[in-house]
């Protein structure tokens, strides 16, 4: 393997296009191809970008068969196309870096990441908070014991839109909150509930527009991963964890009190990590109680901002993507394993919604 190696981006809608300026910028990656459906988008980014007019710009997935040692694809599509690219890739020989979820099943999940080790390819997925330098220093207070016993956890997503036709706000939102939960931790749920409302896209009011790398068995998918009522535009769930941990996770496209904000309570402080400030994303609280009598008066009292490392998280991805197929060494922090464990609970949430909030256990398989 070079220190040089060729890349094609698999749509460039909101998402893919910061894929592309992350690889265009990256100096061992030659971008060679963009593949999207919508002619105006790949007119868009040839501007955008001034790309060269060498690189190849397509609506047809299977253009990327004339593209001469292709080493890798990046793919931003809608997550019901996931499955077929990604095997289509591996099959080809492609390195894949995928946007989150790896698929919308887990035993899919389970095939790619096999598949790929068959074929000794590394499968990656862009869960971009993983790499967010706030993540990375919160995992490291947590698992230093800084708070004390921990006691619960929580967090808030919420903003007015995207709203997406593809995934419910569970699929859309939660995997974010729940892999930052997972790597502070360092476990992974046993037990999940799940309850949701819907009020934008009942059942019946969906078209989703069919193009070349949206197949109508893709569409099909959709209703396997929404509730009798829709696509639920407002989800609560509860995360159990191994110790009896419990997390609280509240999300909703529906609520223009943009909120990206997540914490832990400890039983000498709490760490907060709030993306919409930009001054202090992370915040240590220190606080806890001493008793005196029967009251309880608060102690140790006070604030720390913690300082972070610089650097976008989604070139961080892009990076690791890229040592990881130049040195043939899979990456631990958001390989395809770690996707699917995520899948996998995100599959649970599903089956708990279904069942109007019923608790789902990890070990069931029924969620397959």
């Amino acid at each position: 393997m070079t220190n040089q190696i060729k890349i094609a981006v698999i749509g460039v809608g909101r998402w893919g296009v910061h894929l592309l300026r992350n690889f265009l910028a990256h100096p061992q990656v030659d971008v060679v191809a963009v593949v999207d459906p919508h002619p105006e988008r790949l007119a868009a980014v040839k501007q955008q970008f001034n790309l060269d007019k060498n690189v190849i710009l397509t609506t047809q997935w299977e253009d990327l068969k004339k593209v001469s040692g292709l080493t890798g694809v990046a793919i931003a599509t809608p997550a019901t196309t996931h499955y077929p690219l990604i095997k289509d890739s591996l099959q080809k020989g492609y390195h894949v870096l995928a946007e989150k979820p790896l698929t919308l099943s887990p035993g899919e999940c389970r095939e790619l990441c096999y598949l790929a080790e068959q074929h000794n390819l590394i499968l990656m997925v862009d869960h971009t908070y993983l790499f967010h330098p706030a993540v990375e220093r919160g995992k490291a207070v947590v698992q230093a014991g800084k708070l004390g016993d921990l006691r619960y956890g929580y967090a808030t997503r919420t903003h007015l839109g995207p709203v997406r036709q593809d995934v419910d706000a569970l699929w859309d939102l939660a995997i974010h909150d729940i892999a930052i939960f997972n790597a502070w931790l360092g476990q992974i749920p046993v037990k999940v509930q799940a309850t949701g409302t819907v009020w934008l896209q009942g059942e019946g009011s969906r078209e989703l527009t069919h193009s070349p790398l949206l197949s109508t068995d893709a569409i099909n998918r959709v209703s396997s991963h929404s509730s009798s009522q829709g696509l639920a535009d407002l989800v609560w769930l509860t995360l159990t964890y191994p110790d009896n941990f419990q997390v609280y996770i509240h999300l909703c496209w529906l609520n223009p009190d943009k909120q990206r904000r997540l914490g832990i309570v400890g039983s000498l402080g709490s760490l907060i990590f709030d993306e919409m400030s930009q001054s202090s994303p992370l915040t240590l609280l220190h606080g806890e109680f001493e008793q005196q009598g029967n009251q309880f008066i608060p102690v140790n009292q006070k604030q720390v901002v913690l300082e972070l490392e610089s650097g976008e998280p989604l070139g961080r991805v892009c990076s690791c993507f890229v040592v990881s197929v130049i040195n043939n060494t899979l990456s631990e922090v958001s390989s395809g394993w770690v996707g699917t464990q995520l899948v996998e609970i995100l599959a649970a949430l599903t089956a708990s919604l279904k069942q109007g909030g019923q608790p789902v256990f990890l070990n069931d398989k029924e969620q397959k």
